[in-house]
Protein backbone atom coordinates (compact mmCIF):
# COMPACT_ATOMS: atom_id res chain seq x y z
CA UNK A 1 0.00 0.00 0.00
CA UNK A 2 1.59 3.14 -0.68
CA UNK A 3 2.34 5.25 2.14
CA UNK A 4 0.14 8.33 1.27
CA UNK A 5 -2.98 6.21 1.50
CA UNK A 6 -4.02 6.04 4.94
CA UNK A 7 -5.45 2.55 6.52
CA UNK A 8 -8.54 4.83 7.40
CA UNK A 9 -8.84 5.47 3.82
CA UNK A 10 -8.36 2.16 3.12
CA UNK A 11 -10.94 0.52 5.53
CA UNK A 12 -13.45 3.16 4.15
CA UNK A 13 -13.07 2.64 0.84
CA UNK A 14 -13.69 -0.96 1.75
CA UNK A 15 -16.73 -0.41 3.69
CA UNK A 16 -18.29 1.71 0.32
CA UNK A 17 -17.80 -1.42 -1.80
CA UNK A 18 -19.41 -3.48 0.75
CA UNK A 19 -21.68 -1.15 1.52
CA UNK A 20 -22.75 -1.05 -2.28
CA UNK A 21 -23.46 -4.85 -2.22
CA UNK A 22 -25.87 -4.20 0.52
CA UNK A 23 -29.69 -5.50 -1.27
CA UNK A 24 -31.38 -2.02 -0.80
CA UNK A 25 -28.11 -0.89 -2.56
CA UNK A 26 -28.92 -3.45 -5.30
CA UNK A 27 -26.17 -5.95 -4.52
CA UNK A 28 -26.34 -9.36 -6.95
CA UNK A 29 -26.16 -11.99 -4.68
CA UNK A 30 -25.46 -14.08 -8.02
CA UNK A 31 -22.44 -11.67 -8.86
CA UNK A 32 -21.13 -11.02 -5.73
CA UNK A 33 -19.49 -12.74 -2.31
CA UNK A 34 -20.75 -10.03 -0.66
CA UNK A 35 -23.92 -9.85 -1.59
CA UNK A 36 -24.38 -13.31 -1.68
CA UNK A 37 -23.85 -12.94 2.66
CA UNK A 38 -25.84 -9.84 2.86
CA UNK A 39 -28.78 -11.77 1.08
CA UNK A 40 -28.26 -14.64 3.48
CA UNK A 41 -28.97 -12.68 6.28
CA UNK A 42 -26.97 -12.04 9.82
CA UNK A 43 -26.40 -16.36 10.44
CA UNK A 44 -24.31 -16.46 7.31
CA UNK A 45 -21.52 -13.28 7.83
CA UNK A 46 -21.48 -14.03 11.82
CA UNK A 47 -20.62 -17.52 11.14
CA UNK A 48 -17.77 -16.39 8.80
CA UNK A 49 -16.61 -14.09 11.53
CA UNK A 50 -16.66 -16.85 13.99
CA UNK A 51 -14.38 -19.18 11.82
CA UNK A 52 -12.29 -16.48 10.67
CA UNK A 53 -11.61 -15.72 14.21
CA UNK A 54 -10.66 -19.45 14.70
CA UNK A 55 -8.20 -19.31 12.05
CA UNK A 56 -6.74 -16.06 13.46
CA UNK A 57 -6.26 -18.26 16.59
CA UNK A 58 -4.80 -21.45 14.97
CA UNK A 59 -2.34 -19.36 12.71
CA UNK A 60 -1.06 -17.88 15.79
CA UNK A 61 -0.40 -20.73 17.73
CA UNK A 62 1.15 -21.97 14.06
CA UNK A 63 3.36 -19.73 14.72
CA UNK A 64 4.51 -20.08 17.87
CA UNK A 65 5.96 -22.88 16.91
CA UNK A 66 7.67 -21.83 13.96
CA UNK A 67 4.76 -21.68 11.28
CA UNK A 68 4.61 -18.84 8.80
CA UNK A 69 3.59 -15.33 10.80
CA UNK A 70 2.42 -13.93 7.25
CA UNK A 71 -0.55 -16.78 8.20
CA UNK A 72 -1.79 -14.35 10.93
CA UNK A 73 -1.91 -11.54 8.75
CA UNK A 74 -4.04 -13.21 6.10
CA UNK A 75 -6.55 -14.23 9.07
CA UNK A 76 -7.08 -11.01 10.71
CA UNK A 77 -7.47 -9.56 6.99
CA UNK A 78 -10.10 -12.03 6.32
CA UNK A 79 -11.77 -11.52 9.95
CA UNK A 80 -11.41 -7.49 9.46
CA UNK A 81 -13.13 -8.50 5.84
CA UNK A 82 -16.34 -10.02 7.39
CA UNK A 83 -16.25 -7.59 10.27
CA UNK A 84 -16.84 -4.93 7.94
CA UNK A 85 -19.69 -6.71 6.16
CA UNK A 86 -21.12 -6.70 9.80
CA UNK A 87 -20.68 -3.26 10.39
CA UNK A 88 -22.52 -2.69 6.59
CA UNK A 89 -25.38 -4.56 7.73
CA UNK A 90 -25.90 -3.06 10.77
CA UNK A 91 -25.54 0.45 9.65
CA UNK A 92 -22.49 0.93 10.98
CA UNK A 93 -18.75 2.44 9.34
CA UNK A 94 -15.23 1.82 10.46
CA UNK A 95 -15.08 5.41 11.05
CA UNK A 96 -16.85 4.70 14.14
CA UNK A 97 -15.03 1.46 15.39
CA UNK A 98 -11.73 3.95 15.06
CA UNK A 99 -13.40 6.78 16.64
CA UNK A 100 -14.21 3.75 19.42
CA UNK A 101 -10.26 2.95 19.31
CA UNK A 102 -9.17 6.77 19.71
CA UNK A 103 -11.71 7.12 22.62
CA UNK A 104 -9.82 4.39 24.35
CA UNK A 105 -6.32 5.46 23.59
CA UNK A 106 -4.14 5.90 26.89
CA UNK A 107 -6.96 4.59 29.13
CA UNK A 108 -6.26 1.55 30.94
CA UNK A 109 -7.87 -1.25 29.60
CA UNK A 110 -8.68 -2.87 32.67
CA UNK A 111 -10.15 0.56 33.78
CA UNK A 112 -12.13 0.72 30.87
CA UNK A 113 -13.61 -2.64 30.79
CA UNK A 114 -14.32 -2.35 34.63
CA UNK A 115 -16.14 1.47 33.55
CA UNK A 116 -18.01 -0.28 30.59
CA UNK A 117 -19.40 -3.35 33.17
CA UNK A 118 -20.36 -0.28 35.77
CA UNK A 119 -22.33 1.24 32.28
CA UNK A 120 -24.13 -1.79 31.55
CA UNK A 121 -24.99 -2.47 35.15
CA UNK A 122 -26.94 1.24 35.20
CA UNK A 123 -28.74 0.48 32.06
CA UNK A 124 -29.76 -3.02 34.02
CA UNK A 125 -31.75 -1.18 36.61
CA UNK A 126 -34.13 0.90 36.56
Amino acid sequence: MPSHISSADSLARLAQVIESRLPQNGGDPQASYVARLLHKGPDAFLKKIGEEATEVVMAAKDADFGGDKGKIVNEVADLWFHCLIALAHYGLSPAQVLAELDRRAGTSGLEEKALRKALARQQETP
